[in-house]
């Protein structure tokens, strides 16, 4: 039986107060929505298909601030925009988030290139210490493959807090480069950085597409027999293009707010990107690549992460490959939560993957 979950209608907080799919023009207060029904229902039909109506009160085991950033509106160029349309939605959004990390996070950031690929050199404003000059942390930000939502956002908090110089990877974008132009790009950072750093000081990172990315790239190095990097971090990332996990079908990139993205019965995932590559190339999607030597492994998603499913998958076929492999689930948090800088669980979180670069990249190793 081939299972799939269809959410109908799913309510955020007190009644009506779904402000996450309004327009970012419309700002003005909402009325309560008339006649909503006040109790759960479902109906499951004969192939598995969920019809649900859940009425979900705001969590309290979460901080107030995250609580606010549940019910704050998300500003969006809508289902129909073109790529530059939403390039440069995101592109204010970064400039926002970037802006906020960096009050928080004092680094400086200096544009370069690393064997021909455009990258952004992110370093603490203090002196690194000598046995962290001796590392490197590789970036892969997120944006769907098709723009560059965390370039500076995922980067300035972690060269801050781990004391150590983040180069931070501005690979090519689909539709015009898919896959694996993005890949092609990363690795190429990668090899030419191991002319100036041992392998194990080197750790590669990255959030939504950057996550994803970060798994392919690690399978693209163990298929070119190079030398594995001394750490991965996984963040809200997937390992197969074939299928999309069940979260994809409950949570939007907002959480509960808005529509679901892959709607159901949807052509291919992020077909941008994938292009003409069989959905279950093994590089492409790791999940059907051999994973045994993976480096230790920090995996991260939240309870309302469209990707929970994806991160969670993948996180047990590296359990499965005997990987050392760490999972961490925060509560009722939405898609890549931590790019708000003020969130008490954000600052958790980039402390987390700080250290945990930290301990896997030890200088003595």
């Amino acid at each position: 039986m081939k299972l799939r979950f269809a959410v109908l209608t799913l309510i955020l907080g007190v009644l009506g107060a779904d402000t996450h799919s309004a327009p970012a023009k419309q700002s003005a207060p909402q009325q309560a929505a008339p006649s909503l029904p006040q109790e759960d229902s479902s109906y499951v039909d004969r192939e598995g298909t969920a019809y649900v109506y859940r009425v979900v009160p705001m969590p309290q085991t979460i901080s107030p601030e995250a609580q606010k950033y549940l019910t704050k509106p998300v500003p969006h160029p809508g289902l129909g925009a073109s790529v530059a349309e939403n390039r440069a939605s995101t592109d204010a959004m970064q400039a926002r988030d970037s802006a906020l990390n960096r009050a928080m996070y004092p680094v400086n950031v200096e544009k370069s290139t690393v064997d021909g690929v455009p990258v952004l050199m992110v370093t603490p404003v203090d002196p690194i210490p000598a046995n962290k000059a001796v590392r490197a942390l590789i970036c892969l930000h997120g944006g769907g493959f098709t723009t560059d939502s965390g370039s500076l956002t995922e980067s300035i908090p972690i060269a801050h807090l781990a004391r150590t110089k983040v180069v931070s990877v501005l690979y090519r974008l689909a539709p015009e480069y898919p896959f694996p132009a993005a890949v092609d790009d990363s690795v190429a950072v990668y090899k030419a950085l191991l002319h100036t750093y041992r392998p194990q000081h080197i750790a590669i990172y990255g959030a939504s597409a950057g996550g994803i990315l970060a798994a392919e790239v690690a399978a693209k190095i163990k298929q070119l027999g190079l030398p594995m990097p001394g750490a991965l971090g996984i963040f809200t990332g997937s390992g197969d293009f074939s299928k999309v996990g069940d979260s994809t079908s409950i949570y939007s990139v907002v959480g509960l707010a808005t529509h679901t993205t892959p709607r159901r019965d949807s052509g291919q995932w992020i077909s941008a990107y994938v292009g003409s590559t069989d959905p279950k190339d093994p590089i492409l999607s790791p999940l059907y690549s051999d994973l045994h030597g993976m480096p230790p492994t920090l995996f991260l998603t939240s309870t309302r992460d469209m990707m929970l499913s994806g991160t969670t998958i993948l996180h047990r076929a590296f359990l499965r490959a005997g990987d050392d492999a760490q999972l961490v689930v925060f509560e009722a948090l939405t898609h890549g939560f931590w790019y708000e800088a003020g969130l008490p669980e954000s600052q958790e979180a980039d402390k987390l993957i700080a250290h945990f670069f930290d301990d896997h990249l030890a200088s003595h190793r």
